[in-house]
């Protein structure tokens, strides 16, 4: 397995062409940065809203872990007879994976946002309000800076989610990294099949990575401190002049 998948990867003929695996990069990562786009636009102001608050966020909560429990192909299924009436061929082909990625993407999205704004210290925020702050610019001065990465953490978990499902849009005939699993199973190609699987892994991988350093990027040095003692661990130092080495 593992020669057919090097074999297959190293073959120039499939890094070139309408079927190369750039294309099938683009494809994927195109539906995929759309959804997470999507899903933070719906997740992030509910999830603030809900953190800052406190309304409503056992309902919210419940709602996303119950949005998580439902099968990828089962949203997709039940989401193609509605949207091939929109449009034969974008209703069938790449509505439906979307819907579904949307919905898988928004709860670790809404959930780390509520997470992140409503463990903020409470004295914090009622001191900024003693000082004259409104609610919006405590949200947006106070808890959304020191929430940011909590919340990329939780966009990072979505991503990763968000890519794996794209790849069932290619059973639909959307394109993407899918593609090649497809194809591999169809013509008992296991060479393509399992390169696909490795192409998708590296694909959430890195893109957990990137968020997971977007994330430690975002969070105070304060905060990282703490969460260093916490866990037993070492502190992150202070580093004068503002940046970090």
């Amino acid at each position: 397995m593992i020669d057919g998948v090097v074999a297959w990867l190293t073959d120039p003929a499939h890094w070139s062409g309408p079927s190369g695996v750039p294309v099938r990069v683009a494809e994927h990562l195109a539906l995929s940065l759309t959804a997470l786009l999507v899903a933070a636009a719906i997740a992030l102001p509910a999830g603030l809203y809900v953190g800052h608050t406190g309304r409503g966020a056992k309902g919210a909560v419940n709602a996303a872990n119950l949005a998580r429990a439902i099968p990828s192909l089962a949203l997709i299924g039940l989401a193609v007879p509605i949207t091939v009436l929109i449009d034969p061929q974008i209703g069938f082909k790449i509505l439906p994976t979307l819907i579904a990625m949307i919905v898988l993407g928004i709860p670790p999205i809404l959930v780390n946002a509520y997470t992140g704004v409503s463990e903020i210290d409470q004295e914090l925020t009622e001191a900024a309000e003693g000082i004259g702050l409104t609610a919006r610019q405590v949200l947006s001065r106070i808890e959304l800076p020191l929430s940011a990465g909590v919340i990329i953490a939780g966009m990072g978990s979505a991503a990763v989610q968000i890519i794996a499902t794209a790849t069932l849009g290619a059973i639909f005939g959307f394109g993407g990294l899918g593609t090649y699993l497809v194809q591999g199973i169809a013509q008992n190609d296991d060479g393509m099949l399992f390169s696909g699987v490795v192409l998708v892994a590296l694909l959430a991988v890195g893109a957990q990575a990137a968020f997971a350093l977007l994330a430690r990027a975002l969070t105070p040095r304060g905060i990282r401190a703490r969460t260093g003692e916490e866990r037993g661990g070492p502190a992150v130092p202070e580093v004068s002049g503002g940046a970090e080495g």
